[in-house]
Order: C-alpha cells, then structure tokens, then sequence
C-alpha cells in the first residue's frame, strides 16, 4: 500500500492560514449572533432572599478603606474580560512566513533566487582565506576582494590549505569575485640557477629575473628540491611562451 506523498513546507503553511482563518471567521459569526430575550419575571414569582450578611450581628462596622476594596473588587468583577489577541496575532505570524517563503524563492539577486545564493547550509562569511570550487576543477583562495586561483596540488599543500575547508558553491557565486593573482610553487634546485613555476603538474621554466619580478612572484615563494626530483616532473610551456627551450636542471 502506498504511502501518502509528505506535504510540502508551503502547503502546510497555507492549510495552517486557512484553519486559523476559518476559526476566526467562526467566532465572528458567533459574535454577531444577537444575544436572546430576556423573558419579564412573571408576577407570582417571590421576590428574592436578601443576601446573607457578611458579617455577625454586634460587629463593627467596615473602615472606609475597606468599603473602597470591596467596590473596587465588585467594580472588577463585573467589568467584561478582554478578548484575546492570539488569533491576530497568529495569522501575523503565519502570513510573515507565507511572505518569507515567497521571497526566498523569487529571483532577486542578478536572477538568482535567495535559496539557491547561498552556496550551502554553512553561513559563509566573506574573508581572507576563505577556500571556494565551482563546478570547474580549479580551487580559489579569497584575498583582498579577489580570488586567488591555486594552481596546483603542490601549491595547496604548500599554503597549508585543508581539504575539509573548501565550499563547493554555485558558478554564480564565485563569479562575483574578481581574479587576482594566481598562487603558484615555484622550484628551484642547488645545482641550477633556474627557477621553474609548478602549474598543472608541470614546470614552466621563467626566462629570467624581469620576467620573475613582472609575474608577480617573491623569492619567498621558492621551494628547494633535489635536481633529480625536479628532473622527474614534465616540463610545460617557458614563460613567456616564446622564449625557447627551457633548460634542464
């Protein structure tokens, strides 16, 4: 036997607004009901029995401050109960979420819906550091406003990035962000006075120190290896592109 489908958030909003309303329509009609008659007393009925007194024969009379607390409590006991304001104020509350429903779900942001903005269930606070992936294979690094592609899994380790903190987000939220300089390893071996870039996997020879500096790279930024391990990884395009063979180390 197949189960009933599970409701969906909104349809059990929507089925809780028109329960409250309906029960709120219902007291108004009762309300507006005029109240019955009040048939005259016949003449044979007995006067009532005056009330019992309140205090023994021989007593003192009451202290006029206690006069005046017995007609404010009558005053108060006779004066109608306020009615309730928990209909309104519940149909505020369920008309409030109805409204937030519909504007999570609407295009607001460039033609992206605020629940589909948000990259995931984390709250995403927008800082240095922060690690990002779209739906490409590169991984960015935010820094001053712009993200930082790394460009390679030596380059990750390197920095000392987890994998536990990248966000997978939407391609519309990474967008956002300008590209700034990429972060690269750069290699370099006692042997060889050669600096090599280690981009996918591979080492592009840099031609010289002007092109070093004009790239944007600081001697802070270069690792020591053996020139056999450097030997070992492919070599890429030279930088810049025309600049001939690259040289082994």
């Amino acid at each position: 036997m197949s189960q009933a489908p599970t409701p969906s958030p909104e349809e059990l909003i929507l089925a809780m607004l028109r329960d409250v309303l309906g029960r709120q329509e219902q007291e108004m009609r009762l309300a507006a009901k005029p109240a019955p008659p009040i048939p005259p007393p016949r003449a044979s009925t007995p006067a009532p029995a005056a009330p019992p007194l309140l205090y023994e024969e021989g007593a003192e009379p009451l202290s006029p401050a206690e006069a005046q607390e017995i007609a404010e409590f009558n005053e108060l006991a006779v004066r109608p109960l306020p009615s309730s304001t928990l209909p309104r104020t519940l149909r505020l509350l369920v008309a409030g979420l109805v409204v937030t429903l519909i504007l999570i779900n609407l295009p607001l942001f460039n033609s992206l819906a605020l629940a589909r903005a948000l990259p995931d269930r984390q709250a995403l606070i927008i800082r240095d550091g922060l690690l990002l992936k779209g739906s490409g294979p590169e991984t960015y690094v935010l820094e001053n406003g712009q993200k930082r592609w790394i460009s390679s899994l030596d380059a990750f380790d390197h920095y000392g990035y987890q994998w536990d903190e990248v966000h997978l987000v939407e391609d519309t939220f990474l967008h956002q962000f300008r590209d700034g300089r990429p972060l690269h390893v750069l290699l370099k071996c006692g042997g060889s006075p050669h600096i090599h870039r280690l981009e996918n996997d591979q080492k592009r020879w840099i031609k010289d120190i002007p092109t070093f500096l004009a790239e944007g790279h600081v001697w802070e930024d270069a690792r020591f290896v053996s020139c056999g391990e450097l030997r070992r990884i492919p070599d890429g395009a030279p930088i810049p592109p025309d600049a001939g063979p690259p040289p082994q180390p």
